[in-house]
């Protein structure tokens, strides 16, 4: 265990009282789960969830207490910028802390887990360090006596079984999914982009449903009444988990993770993600010609994909449109670097460390150079982190496989030099 936890945290964790506690020693707790809980000291949504996951951490360290073990132990990771701040939060907390100086773990913690916003609660198994639960905020909720620890994903045939409804008020099995492409999406109609979105989807679902694919879409609604409900599913031809049905609206959310709306997961006929990014897919493939959207090594950079580039660091190759071969060969230049880094991922089933992408010449890219104060040379090599505030920039008359392999194997050894955005 210790192996696979010391890559995520190092080897020193902190503890409330100041004194270090090294991440080997979780193993002879019994420790087999680790919440990492991302926040701050400040009031709102963070001191909420700090009380309640409070209670919730008591009961497992009563197990211990009780000589049953401590099954899990949570490490706060912390977004505090000054440390009389972090030591203030950290002095309150009854659980462990990622040190304040170690700020360059930090970083990596949050586009490892693609942390979007605070507070959040992941789950990993302490001997592999893989994800177990994205979204732990939803476990305290549903979960606060730990019962269903620890809380791993289960099939999606499993958490959607159960009535599903059209909006004439037909009920179906879920069984009627199986054998055809899910989209799974969660909306609301109090969200302006989910109404923009859903328009746009409703054509995109006519035309697949009208080229004879098997799909159908399942709306997971975040509605705050189930008036409101009822009057956006009313605009939509496709299935609905029941608003009545808190409890397995809430399993999906927790399925996949789920911390903004609108969100389309789509899923091929074996209840297995395809892409999370059906939102990006559906906006860019007007027509429908590439369902179901599997998901390319190489983008090339456009206004709906580009809410990517805060996910975590991006392989950004800017080159001049005006060529109309450049974009392509570009593209063909770097898939192969982009198909082994997946690929190697995919092998210890962990996310990508790194979106790839080409950028042309329009006003968008344009926006992006100047607020990352990028030159305006083309071609540009450059890696975006745009949580980390950073940019990592390679500028030479010609980008060639080799300085693209040698720039992505130095930026994922730590070995560039960062300027900051």
């Amino acid at each position: 265990m210790a192996g696979a936890l010391t890559d995520v945290l190092g080897e020193v964790l902190v503890a409330a009282d100041g004194e270090e506690v090294a991440v080997s020693a979780l193993a002879a707790r019994g420790v087999s789960l680790v919440g990492l809980y991302f926040g701050c000291s400040l009031g709102g949504p963070c001191a909420q969830l700090g009380a309640s996951l409070a209670a919730f951490y008591g009961r497992f360290r009563g197990e211990a207490a009780a000589g049953g073990g401590q099954r899990l132990e949570i490490v706060f990771v912390s977004a505090e910028q000054e440390q009389q701040q972090w030591q203030e939060a950290v002095r309150a907390m009854p659980w462990l802390a990622l040190p304040f100086s170690d700020k360059h773990r930090k970083l990596k913690l949050w586009n490892k887990y693609r942390v979007s916003n605070i507070p959040s609660l992941i789950f990993i198994d302490a001997s592999t360090g893989k994800v177990v639960c994205r979204n732990g905020l939803l476990v305290i909720r549903d979960d606060p006596e730990g019962l269903e620890f620890p809380w791993g994903p289960k099939p999606f045939s499993e958490v959607v079984a159960g009535p599903l409804l059209r909006n004439n008020g037909q009920t179906l099995d879920s069984s009627a999914l199986e054998g055809s492409h899910v989209g799974v999406y969660f909306s609301a109609h109090w969200c302006p982009p989910c109404r923009s979105l859903t328009r746009v989807l409703v054509e995109s679902y006519r035309k697949i449903k009208e080229a004879g694919q098997k799909f159908e879409i399942l709306f997971v609604s975040a509605d705050r009444s189930e008036d409101s409900f009822k009057q956006y599913f009313s605009e939509m031809p496709w299935l609905a988990v029941p608003y009545a049905d808190e409890a397995r609206r809430s399993r999906l959310n927790r399925l996949y993770g789920i911390q903004g709306i609108p969100t389309l997961i789509v899923l091929d006929s074996k209840g297995d993600v395809i892409t999370r990014q059906g939102r990006v897919e559906v906006l860019n493939d007007i027509e429908c010609r590439e369902f179901p959207w599997h998901p390319k090594p190489v983008l090339e950079l456009t206004d709906s994909n580009a809410v990517q580039l805060n996910e975590g660091p991006c392989l950004v190759l800017f080159v001049d449109s005006e060529d109309d071969g450049e974009s392509e060969a570009a593209k063909q230049l770097i898939q192969p670097i982009a198909e082994k880094i997946i690929a190697k991922y995919k092998a210890k089933e962990e996310e990508a460390p790194l979106l790839f992408f080409v950028a042309g010449e329009d006003d968008m890219t344009d926006s992006l150079r100047d607020y990352t104060n990028l030159p305006e040379a083309a071609p540009l090599l450059t890696i975006l982190d745009m949580s980390a505030r950073a940019k990592y920039v390679m500028d030479v008359e010609e980008i060639t496989p080799e300085i693209v392999e040698a720039f992505v194997s130095d930026f994922l050894a730590d070995k560039l030099k960062p300027e900051p955005i």
